[in-house]
């Protein structure tokens, strides 16, 4: 019997001191699909011990690949080489966690045996012809359930190279056409409308693989190989997000956050905040693995509302749950356009934000591809029940609201929090924010 978890937090307070969020969970993904089609062993420090990286931890098990536990973040992978994966014994389960079932559907899609990506009830109504599609361009055998979810049935097929331009920038898609053009003869081109996450340029660089890029395209030449290296995981910033807007929208609060990633495609969050006014800082800048990672501090300082540049929108994607409740506590409207992807995440989050938002008393018009935020410039937020509706970062998100609430916020249906971020609801208690986890 599952327990439902729900996040009780007191209203008021502010952040203080020194904190490190857990490892990127998007690197944490690449770090083992990458080092598990590499020649040679692959250290990682940093690995994201969530249920999603540890996901696709089992799957490549199931492929044979030796991965060792992880411990403190730390473990080895024994590669098997560009062509060494076996053939799983049954369907590969991918959890919550879309990133994995969309980059393994390129990956798989080349392999010459048949395999099946299933996932929990969320994942299976998330959208996948954004990567069967072009995938079955490239020549690949795969068969989705009706109205384009998983599971996700995948044959062997002989991929081909092809010239690719994404109608919508999204690195999950890239990355599933990038793994899946390292099998193929000839040069695969991938344009982006945007630029997005680039982690898995990275580190296929860092795994010696020769690619180019060139402006907002993407070259791969199929058939080298991959070579084992050592990899270093900076703290994820979709994690550390929420911990900077709760230090920004807090009085008193002065927080640091330790080795955090600011990879430049990933650090729309903190351009938002810093159009919004506020106070934060890089300490110090230093490269660990091919990955931009600073030390960040942050304080508090008021914000006032912005119409967010839709060039920051790719940038930030993940992170608006929390950069929500900064528009509520600014002063005046935040605009918010051209964020479709937001309402296929693991929940409808404009919408969820949005339920979530009324409940507190927050002002907001949702837009056919966003949502207009009418912010009380500091003006504490009323109290009351939200339903996450089993969106982790929904759950997070409402857990900083509760910093400037005047009275308790109850967070339901919060059990997905330990998906990308192990060890929210104690660290948070540890720099300040007053929460309590109940199950029932």
């Amino acid at each position: 019997m599952n327990l439902k978890q729900t996040f009780k937090v007191q209203p008021q307070g502010s952040l203080q001191g020194s904190i490190r969020v857990p490892g990127d969970k998007s690197i944490s993904h690449r770090a083992i699909m990458m080092g598990a089609i590499a020649e040679g062993t692959t250290q990682v420090k940093g690995f994201l011990e969530g249920e999603d990286s540890l996901a696709t931890l089992k799957a490549f098990r199931a492929m044979g690949v030796t991965i060792s536990e992880p411990l403190n973040g730390s473990l080895r992978i024994e590669g098997a080489g560009l062509r060494g994966l076996q053939a799983p014994q049954q369907p590969l389960d991918m959890g919550n966690s879309g990133t994995a079932m969309r980059l393994l559907c390129g990956l798989l899609a080349a392999q010459n045996f048949s395999s099946t990506l299933v996932g929990d009830e969320s994942l299976s109504t998330r959208p996948m012809k954004r990567v069967t599609e072009p995938l079955k361009a490239m020549g690949a055998q795969l068969e989705l359930e009706e109205g384009g979810v998983a599971p996700i049935k995948i044959s062997p097929a002989q991929l081909t190279a092809i010239n690719y331009s994404m109608p919508v920038a999204s690195a999950q898609v890239k990355s599933c056409l990038m793994l899946a053009s390292l099998y193929v003869d000839g040069k695969t081109i991938i344009s982006e409308p945007a630029p997005c996450r680039n982690h898995t340029e990275l580190m296929l660089q860092g795994f010696g693989y020769p690619i180019a890029i060139i402006g907002n395209r993407v070259e791969i030449e199929g058939g080298a190989k991959l070579k084992a290296c050592d990899i270093d995981i900076p703290a994820d910033i979709s994690s550390a997000a929420f911990f900077l807007v709760g230090a920004c929208i807090a009085p008193g609060s002065d927080l640091i956050l330790e080795h955090v990633g600011i990879n430049p495609t990933r650090t729309g969050v903190i351009n938002i905040l810093r159009a919004m006014g506020a106070n934060i800082e890089y300490l110090r800048e230093y490269n660990a693995g091919g990955e931009v990672v600073a030390d960040i501090r942050v304080r508090y300082a008021p914000l006032h509302g912005i119409d967010i540049p839709v060039d920051q929108v790719p940038l930030a994607i993940d992170e608006f749950p929390v950069l929500f409740i900064a528009a509520a506590c600014a002063e005046g409207d935040t605009i918010l356009s051209g964020a479709e992807e937001l309402k296929v995440k693991e929940s409808d989050r404009i919408q969820a934000m949005a339920d979530g938002m009324a409940t507190l008393g927050v002002l907001h018009e949702v837009k056919p591809d966003g949502i207009i935020i009418t912010g009380s410039g500091g003006s504490l937020m009323t109290g009351g029940e939200v339903d996450s509706k089993g969106d982790h970062r929904i759950a997070m998100a409402f857990t900083i609201a509760a910093l400037v609430a005047k009275e308790p916020i109850s967070i339901l249906d919060c059990n997905n929090v330990a998906t990308s971020f192990p060890g929210f609801a104690e660290l948070a208690q540890s720099c300040g924010i007053d929460m309590q986890v109940n199950e029932s």
